[in-house]
């Protein structure tokens, strides 16, 4: 099991910055992370995500407040901090004019070490791309681009791994893929920090942090965010989509509305109005090919709940 220097892999306190003239990414950001465990950083774009790694990695400077990653100060221990992480930044940012095998060795160059030496950690990574290890980086897909950037991100054997939205742009196949590793990485006592605006990969981590415009919504575990979502919410279809949309959101007893894949997700404080009331309101509207079901909430639809709060108190 890979040791930490200090007792959180990422500890935040306060932490702001603003670009600018008066954009403010992050607003006083408290965070702890645990070792050994994937953590995930849950939110769309323009939400902080990106500003948040580049601080714990080191390569730009908080405004205000104190972060630590494995023990060292982002400020005045950088060095030892640029040692034991590896970081995948959200662009491809290998040479693209190099091969595969070169961007490896090239990386491995720059930490003092060997593909040789750590070939163990990333065996099962880099078997996938050695195929094409004689290929330019820039011909790669973007499934075989992100299999590489973690290969490079892995190679001097970092105790965390921060990866930001490392599937963005990436096939649902190479998705998967990607998260099995990550699990198996986990496994090996790795420490991973991953930023994402897909919601159905928050449940993927082991602990999740929902993030809009430069605050902390709400941290905790997938589950329990969504156990503690207490408004009703149905799951609405019917033959005229856009009139649905309309029709929901006019009505009093409706708490939120969005569209959610083909369907409509209603939420409902207190069961003001049931399922039967619901559709015989449509029904008087118009509507046919009418579908109402009560659901379950996902962690989309404790983001929207939270985020709708965050707007009323500001």
């Amino acid at each position: 099991m890979i040791e930490n220097h200090g007792e959180w892999a990422v500890s935040c306190e306060n932490i702001s910055k603003t670009y600018n003239p008066d954009i403010q990414a992050l607003k006083n950001i408290d965070l702890k992370v645990s070792p050994h465990q994937i953590f995930g950083i849950i939110g769309p774009d323009g939400a902080g995500k990106t500003t948040l790694f580049r601080i714990l990695t080191t390569l730009i400077l908080a405004d205000e407040g104190k972060a630590t990653v494995l023990g060292y100060d982002v400020v005045d221990d950088y060095q030892e901090i640029r040692k034991y992480v590896g970081y995948m930044p959200g662009r491809f940012s290998l040479y693209q004019d190099l091969s595969v095998e070169e961007n490896l060795k090239f990386f491995a160059s720059v930490f003092g070490t060997t593909v040789e030496e750590n070939y163990d950690l990333i065996k099962n990574i880099y078997q996938q791309i050695e195929p094409f290890k004689n290929r330019r980086a820039g011909q790669l897909s973007g499934g075989m681009k992100q299999k590489l950037a973690l290969s490079c991100a892995l190679i001097h054997k970092p105790k965390l791994l921060i990866l930001d939205e490392p599937t963005t742009g990436v096939d649902p196949v190479s998705r998967k893929e990607f998260w099995e590793m990550l699990q198996n990485l986990k496994n090996e006592g790795i420490t991973i920090l991953v930023s994402t605006a897909y919601m159905d990969e928050a449940g993927l981590c082991d602990t999740i942090a929902l993030i809009l415009n430069g605050k902390f919504l709400k941290i905790d575990t997938p589950q329990n965010i969504v156990q503690q979502f207490e408004p009703a919410i149905y799951s609405v279809q019917s033959n005229q989509r856009s009139k649905l949309l309309n029709d929901l959101r006019s009505l009093p007893q409706v708490s939120s509305c969005y569209a959610f894949g083909e369907s409509i997700h209603v939420t409902v404080e207190n069961e003001k109005i049931s399922k039967e009331e619901l559709q015989n309101y449509l029904l008087k509207s118009g509507h046919e090919q009418i579908e109402v079901a009560k659901i379950a909430p996902t962690v989309e639809d404790c983001f929207m709940e939270l985020s709708k709060q965050q707007e009323q108190n500001n």
